[in-house]
């Protein structure tokens, strides 16, 4: 291997390792605070979608977080047996699993308002500084979910 192909081998050439890192980093920043309302951490981002359109399809909610259902459905049986949604199936179309927010889930916003705030906060970034940081890499997301065909 020549010494440039070494290079681009090289831990820090990568484009993939500084999301992974900060991915983890973001996510354990979040640990305590989401702790602090009951949820974990992919739990909060179902109930993020589920808090702007309060009702969805299993399939719509997949879209929305770029997961497949095999992921979401023992995330959504775990928040159904936490109170905080319903699950049923479409009575349109028997194939369709619709998940709506209970009354817990709903509530469970007003607790959640402070947990924005409060990453921004612990991350050290401004919100200009987090506002082009999420353009940049929604942007990025958008281009990958389109090479994907999402």
């Amino acid at each position: 291997m020549s010494k440039s192909a070494d290079d681009l081998l090289k831990l820090d050439r990568q484009i993939c390792f500084p999301i992974y890192a900060a991915s983890n980093l973001l996510t354990r920043l979040y640990r305590p605070l989401l702790d602090e309302i009951g949820l974990t951490y992919p739990q909060y981002l179902v109930m993020l979608v589920l808090w702007e359109t309060p009702s969805r399809t299993v399939g719509e909610l997949g879209a929305a977080l770029h997961l497949d259902s095999g992921t979401l459905t023992p995330l959504l049986k775990r928040l159904e047996a936490n109170g905080l949604v319903d699950r049923m199936r479409d009575p349109d179309d028997e194939r369709r699993v619709i998940v709506t927010l209970t009354p817990d889930g709903k509530a469970l916003k007003k607790k959640a308002t402070s947990v924005p705030e409060a990453l921004m906060e612990r991350s050290g970034l401004d919100l200009a500084g987090m506002e082009r940081l999420r353009t940049s890499v929604q942007a990025m997301v958008s281009a990958l979910a389109d090479v994907e065909g999402v």
